[in-house]
C-alpha cells in the first residue's frame, strides 16, 4: 500500500539548467516518475541500513578459551590456598585467557526487496529535488586534467558542503579533474544509490546523465540515461 500511495503522490519539479560558468540557461522539468515522489522515512531508513550493513566486512574474530594455546596445567592446587579454585589460566577471567561471548566472523547482509531499493532511490532523488539540492549542467568542459579548473567551476556554480557529482565514467578529464577535491564524491550514474544521495548536501548532474527525460525551454528532449524500473540502488 505504501508503494501505491507513493506512486500516486507525484509532483512536478523544475530546476534551472546552468553551464560550467554558472550562467542560467533556462528552466528544465525533471521527470516526476523519478523526482516527484514523497519520501517515506521508514523505507529510506530500512534501505540505507541494509546498504551500510552490506558494506561491513564481518571479519572480526576473537579466540575462545578452547582456541587459546596453553593453559593445560592447573595453575594451583584445588584446596588450601584460600583462593578460588581455578582449572586453567586460559579461562576468560585470566589475563591472556580466551574471550567470552566475543565476536566471530559473520555476514551482516540483509535481504531487501528490489522494489524497496528502487523506490528508496527515487525517493532520495525526489527529496533532494524538492529541497532545491539538485543542480543540472549542460555539460562539463575540461580540455585538460586540471583540479584548479574544477575548483573554479564549483565556485562559479556556488556549490559548497558535501557534493555528489554524478558523472559519465568515460568523461576522463572531468573525473580526474574532480578526483583530488575532498568534498566532492564522484559517482557513476549506474552506481547511484539512496545512501550517497542522502548523505550529500547537493547532487550535481550533467545533462547527459540526468535520470529520466525532460525538455528545456527550447523544447529539446533530454536523453534518458536512467531506467528506474531496473536499478537496484547499489545495495548488495
Amino acid at each position: 500500500m505504501a508503494f501505491a500511495q507513493a506512486e500516486r503522490e507525484l509532483v512536478q519539479v523544475s530546476v534551472t539548467k546552468r553551464n560550467q560558468k554558472g550562467e542560467d540557461l533556462g528552466q528544465i522539468d525533471l521527470d516526476p516518475m523519478i523526482f516527484g515522489h514523497q519520501p517515506n522515512i521508514a523505507l529510506l531508513h530500512q534501505v540505507v541500513t541494509a546498504q551500510l550493513a552490506a558494506a561491513r566486512a564481518g571479519t572480526q574474530s576473537t579466540k575462545t578459551r578452547a582456541e587459546v594455546s596453553g593453559g593445560g596445567a592447573k595453575p594451583f592446587r584445588q584446596k588450601g590456598t584460600g583462593r578460588a579454585r581455578q582449572g586453567s589460566t586460559r579461562s576468560p577471567q585470566w589475563a591472556g585467557g580466551g574471550v567470552a561471548l566475543g565476536p566471530k566472523p559473520r555476514k551482516y547482509t540483509q535481504k531487501t526487496p528490489k522494489k524497496m531499493i528502487r523506490l528508496a532511490l527515487l525517493q532520495a532523488l525526489s527529496d533532494r529535488a524538492q529541497s532545491g539540492a539538485i543542480v543540472v549542467l549542460d555539460g562539463w568542459d575540461f580540455p585538460t586534467i586540471k583540479t584548479k579548473d574544477a575548483i573554479a567551476a564549483l565556485k562559479a556554480l556556488n556549490l559548497s558542503g558535501r557534493i555528489l557529482l554524478v558523472v559519465d565514467p568515460y568523461d576522463y578529464n572531468t573525473v580526474r579533474s574532480f578526483g583530488n577535491i575532498p568534498e566532492v564524491q564522484l559517482l557513476d550514474i549506474e552506481e547511484l544509490n539512496a545512501y550517497d544521495i542522502l548523505k550529500s548536501d547537493v547532487v550535481v548532474f550533467s545533462e547527459n546523465v540526468l535520470p529520466g527525460a525532460g525538455e528545456d525551454e527550447e523544447g529539446t528532449t533530454v536523453e534518458v540515461r536512467f531506467d528506474a524500473s531496473e536499478s537496484e540502488g547499489g545495495v548488495q
